[in-house]
């Protein structure tokens, strides 16, 4: 069993706070995601599991065996760098190998475990290369091959993707995912793309400034978030600023539009209701029927291969955002900038958030 715990863990640099009070329990098994802004203490955390960087205070503990005070050499966990770090001098084949070679392993199991890990990265033909002679996409392979033959307890990822191009991005958080999975392998993944953490997290933990902002289910997050800083981090671009009706069955905007809402549960201070842009729709014509509804007029157009995403004006104060399906999948013809239009939704498509 390889659960990942971390009890009241910190990390302080002087009187600056890295990490505050970080309680998390990882699964066997799961894979969970560390996601928010650069400085809010995701790669702290990371380095904190993997014992690169001293808790200040707190416990860690893997398998139920506590951590904290143990080198990295001794916690048995692969970790995949953000820049690789990759021997230039050394080929792929003896890249993979090393961490072996520090365990002491015999030559013959060492070459086989070689072996196995470039198979399973799809990299056995270029074992007698060096990093130099491969592409970035590669050389990520390289290094999770390494991280994964020492056969570890746990992954630890630091930003793997965040120097390849869009296409090969999306190529290799699909097979980390697969690996993962198939090796059933506890997975701890630091990104600050609220895309790469949906699409490969079992959980993702959202942080900022140093503590935990909200933990859940990728949808769960993007359906339900918490405040308004989640939402605008998880790609809700939607954040109407105003207050709950005393009856909580209304949501009363700064502006002044009163808008419905259903099934929402009261927040203390100021409020935001989050509206995700798959959920408004546009119409040219009056609405009809139980929705809100806003007088408004389109500022921006743009194509997005499945989707048209519009920036509409309104009396409600920010612009709102609407996607709809593109034409050439069945959608409705585009609405061209300045075309007068309705943009509606339905009382339970709103979330209500905190002010933070």
């Amino acid at each position: 069993m390889s659960e990942v715990v971390l009890q009241d863990v910190a990390k302080h640099y002087g009187t600056a706070v890295a990490v505050e009070n970080m309680t998390l329990r990882i699964a066997d098994g799961e894979l969970v995601s560390l996601l928010g802004p650069s400085g809010c203490g995701k790669t702290t955390t990371l380095r904190m599991i993997g014992g690169f960087v001293d808790a200040t205070k707190g416990r860690i503990s893997v398998g139920g065996r506590d951590v904290t005070g143990l080198p990295p050499s001794r916690r048995n966990m692969g970790f995949v760098f953000q820049n690789y770090a990759l021997f230039p001098h050394m080929t792929v084949a003896q890249n993979v190998a090393f961490g072996l070679e520090m365990r002491k392993v015999n030559k013959v199991d060492a070459a086989r475990r070689v072996r196995e890990a470039l198979t399973r990265v799809r990299l056995s033909q270029y074992a007698d290369r060096l990093p130099k002679q491969m592409s970035g996409g590669q050389q990520q392979r390289v290094a999770l091959a390494r991280a994964l033959v020492i056969e570890p307890d746990v992954l630890l990822l630091d930003e793997p993707l965040s120097n390849l191009d869009a296409s090969l991005r999306q190529e290799m958080k699909l097979e980390i995912r697969q690996l993962q999975q198939s090796l059933g392998l506890t997975t701890v993944f630091v990104t600050h793309d609220q895309d790469e953490a949906m699409s490969t997290s079992d959980r993702m933990v959202l942080m900022y400034n140093g503590k935990v902002e909200q933990v859940g289910a990728p949808d769960q997050m993007y359906t339900q978030p918490r405040s308004a800083f989640a939402a605008g981090f998880l790609g809700i671009p939607n954040l109407l600023r105003g207050r709950l009706s005393t009856d909580h069955t209304s949501f009363v905007t700064e502006a002044g539009p009163v808008l419905r809402l259903a099934g929402h549960q009261p927040v203390v201070g100021g409020a935001y209701l989050a509206l995700r842009p798959e959920v408004v729709s546009l119409s040219t014509g009056a609405p009809t029927g139980d929705v809100n509804a806003l007088p408004g007029r389109v500022e921006v157009m743009t194509f997005h291969g499945a989707v048209v995403e519009y920036q509409i004006t309104t009396e409600a104060g920010p612009r709102i955002t609407a996607r709809a399906t593109a034409p050439n999948l069945g959608g409705p013809a585009p609405m061209p900038q300045g075309s007068r239009v309705w943009a509606q939704w339905s009382p339970q498509a709103g979330v209500i958030v905190s002010e933070h």
